[in-house]
């Protein structure tokens, strides 16, 4: 497996990339070698915070924590991305390494904090620019905002970054 540290604010000790190296690499009998695990970590005044992202022939997980220190939390993200391949071993069985659930599938209950869907709603999508997307986005006081791209003749998504700024995911359908 791959693994990329990318730090903001913070400078990543070699001991914190050996213990982050060692215990993604547990999740090395799941994957083959083409799979890259991105951690991101991020320091601000009091609070840590981790993220890893995983990527393996088309499918995604991920995972983040919060904490006082990142050798904490990565035994708190860990622990999420297992639940996540196991949640989703369906869908990845067939890209994961031969045999990676053999024997090793013990049962979870749920966690409480399982999202689960309780509301679907239907709009109305006129086609807008982006610019015009950006000020609905801004009247909406939502975190995201869903828009018709007349440029492109997609579906966009305008969302509120951690920083502050605004971000767009421009979905691409692989066929």
């Amino acid at each position: 497996m791959k693994i990329e540290i990318t730090a903001k604010d913070y400078r990543v000790s070699d001991e914190l990339e050996k213990v982050i190296g060692k215990k993604i690499a547990k999740l090395d009998k799941y994957f083959d070698d083409e799979t890259k695990a991105r951690v991101y970590l991020k320091k601000e005044k009091r609070t840590c915070k981790m993220e890893i992202s995983m990527e393996h022939k088309g499918t995604a997980i991920r995972a983040e924590g919060k904490g006082e220190n990142f050798y904490d939390i990565i035994d708190i993200v860990l622990p999420k991305l297992e639940r996540q391949i196991h949640k989703h071993r369906s869908k990845l069985e067939s890209k994961l390494r031969e045999g990676a659930y053999k024997g090793d599938l013990v049962y979870e209950p749920a966690e409480e904090n399982e999202f689960k869907i309780v509301k679907s709603k239907q709009f109305e999508m006129p086609p807008m620019s982006m610019d015009e997307a950006l000020e609905e986005f801004e009247l909406s006081g939502h975190s995201f905002y869903v828009y018709y791209d007349i440029d492109s003749s997609k579906i966009k998504v305008l969302y509120l970054r951690d920083d502050g700024n605004v971000g767009v995911i421009d979905p691409i359908v692989n066929a």
